[in-house]
């Protein structure tokens, strides 16, 4: 079985979200179309041209994945493995095969809703072609991109199959989305927001705690929530602001004119924006940055949230700082 993993060969897009983690991976663009914002996780592997891969590449990588789970569905089948294919598949590096098939893909990289909505579709159809028990089909994209597709065209996306959109809000204050180099504004933010919902399209919006620093963490949060209660997503998933090497606003905070937020200030920003939300969505901290894992739907579970971060913040100064410190060693 090793063996036949190692001559196995097709491309995988470097980046998901964490929700993506047991997802097939199908990479149908190169790198990030926009790779210029300040803080981002796209630096990593930027360093090249983005491209658009062609539809028979990606076909072909499609067809190699479908080889592979039939490949491991007949090995387990025939050494007595068969009510344990998803074992064998984890065993062997494979993630995304489950004993009932392929569930979840998730096409990559940073922004593939750039391509042609034809060719986009195409792939996706063909994606459920290829595994017949997938559930869901997701994509990261960027609002701007968003809003360059007509309403036919996102609704044409939703028939062939793609489930859901994750898009990088950062923040709804405009002054932030200007200093980070977003390449948007909070209303386009709003509008692509509303228009991928319109499609029927599922949506999560992703928001990175402290990315207003020391100076602008009121603005961060209230601007934050004024666009998300306007937008009305299906998940708001939490980010907490780490410096990564080599982007622009490392080199901001080394020279002092960024200030970082300490982890008390994060969970009072957090507290805030939590505070304002007015949605009917799953407010999710499914990432190994989030200081604390608070986890709802609002606004059922609003009080409840407060309370736990309150929990915190009102703790004893030496008793806060500890359990501050310790999530911030865990996450290291």
């Amino acid at each position: 079985m090793q063996g036949l993993i190692e001559m196995v060969q097709y491309e995988l897009t470097p980046i998901r979200p964490p929700s993506e983690a047991r997802s097939l991976l199908v990479r149908a663009t190169r790198n990030c179309p926009w790779g210029r914002c300040t803080f981002c996780y796209a630096m990593l592997y930027n360093r090249e041209r983005f491209q658009l891969r062609p539809v028979e590449d990606i076909k072909q990588d499609i067809l190699v994945m479908k080889s592979l789970a039939q490949e491991i569905t007949g090995w387990a089948g025939e050494h007595g493995y068969g009510d344990r294919i998803e074992q064998v598949a984890m065993h062997n590096g494979i993630f995304w095969l489950t004993n009932g098939g392929v569930k979840t893909a998730f096409i990559g990289d940073a922004n593939s809703l750039i391509m042609k909505t034809d060719e986009l579709a195409e792939v996706i159809e063909f994606l459920y072609q290829a595994f017949p028990t997938l559930e869901r089909v997701t994509s990261y994209a960027r609002a701007k991109t968003v809003l360059k597709k007509t309403p036919q065209e996102l609704r044409r996306l939703r028939q062939a199959g793609l489930s859901r959109l994750h898009l990088g809000l950062e923040t709804g204050d405009d002054e932030l989305l200007v200093y980070t180099d977003k390449g948007t504004s909070a209303e386009e933010m709003i509008e692509a927001g509303r228009r991928v919902k319109e499609a029927g399209i599922s949506l999560s919006e992703y928001v990175i705690l402290g990315l207003g620093g020391e100076d602008r963490w009121k603005e961060h949060a209230k601007g934050t929530a004024r666009v998300l209660n306007a937008i009305d997503p299906d998940f708001i998933r939490i980010r907490t602001l780490r410096i990564l090497p080599g982007t622009p606003l490392e080199e901001r905070v080394e020279q002092g004119e960024f200030k970082l937020l300490s982890p008390e200030g994060i969970l009072r920003e957090e507290r805030l924006l939590i505070e304002l939300l007015e949605v009917n969505s799953e407010f999710v901290s499914d990432h190994v940055s989030n200081i604390l894992p608070i986890d709802g739907k609002l606004p059922e579970d609003k009080k409840e949230m407060l309370e736990r971060i309150d929990v915190v913040l009102q703790a004893p100064s030496d008793l806060r700082g500890n359990i501050l410190q310790f999530r911030e060693l865990t996450h290291l």
